[in-house]
């Protein structure tokens, strides 16, 4: 008697074990960052009323290792017009495995973000200003508009592109293209690349 009173709690107690054992057992989906070997810029001369005129200049930044983990990446340097503005265009890809990363970023727009840095965006005397204009409103920085000064304090900066990904978009200075701590908001980055500017 007392043997069939205590096969239910065995039953019950084989009921857990096993559903905590295929609980265990399920994979857990990660959202690793991606391996970028490949970086386009591509500047295109804004008019007065914001349209584009005529074809784009384009900059590469490259390595066949992945820009985050080789050791020399090939980059090449900006040339920029004083007192001009121009709608940037950012394309990045894997040609290792021969993905466009551009579309991954677009497709989770809520989980990255570029920033703009360096000193040709940071400081006193920085000669460029950045703001998005991504297609979907989203700030992500895949497209967005750059604006050089009139008669620069200098005439060769740096640019440094910056790729976050999982980071907290609502975090104060988030929404910020110049966002120094950028590190505070939380994720990991992609993309840390620098092309030297030279504006004429």
């Amino acid at each position: 008697m007392k043997t069939l009173q205590k096969l239910p709690l065995y039953l019950l107690s084989a009921g857990v074990f096993a559903f905590a054992s295929c609980e265990s057992d399920d994979p857990v989906i990660e959202n690793d960052g991606e391996l970028i070997t490949d970086v386009t810029l591509h500047f295109t001369e804004l008019d007065e009323a914001g349209n584009p005129t005529g074809p784009a200049m384009t900059f590469t930044a490259y390595d066949s290792e992945g820009i985050e983990v080789g050791t020399a990446p090939t980059v090449e340097t900006v040339n920029l017009a004083s007192g001009k503005s121009y709608l940037l265009e950012i394309e990045v890809a894997n040609s290792i495995e021969n993905e466009d990363i551009t579309e991954e970023i677009l497709e989770e727009s809520d989980e990255h973000q570029f920033y703009f840095l360096g000193s040709a965006f940071v400081g006193t005397t920085a000669p460029l200003t950045y703001s998005y204009n991504d297609d979907n409103g989203e700030l992500i920085g895949v497209k967005g508009t750059v604006m050089v000064v009139e008669s620069p304090a200098t005439n060769n900066a740096q640019i440094r592109i910056i790729l976050r990904h999982d980071l907290d978009k609502n975090y104060p200075g988030a929404d910020n293209p110049n966002f120094e701590n950028y590190n505070s908001a939380g994720g990991e980055s992609d993309l840390d690349i620098t092309f030297p500017l030279v504006i004429e």
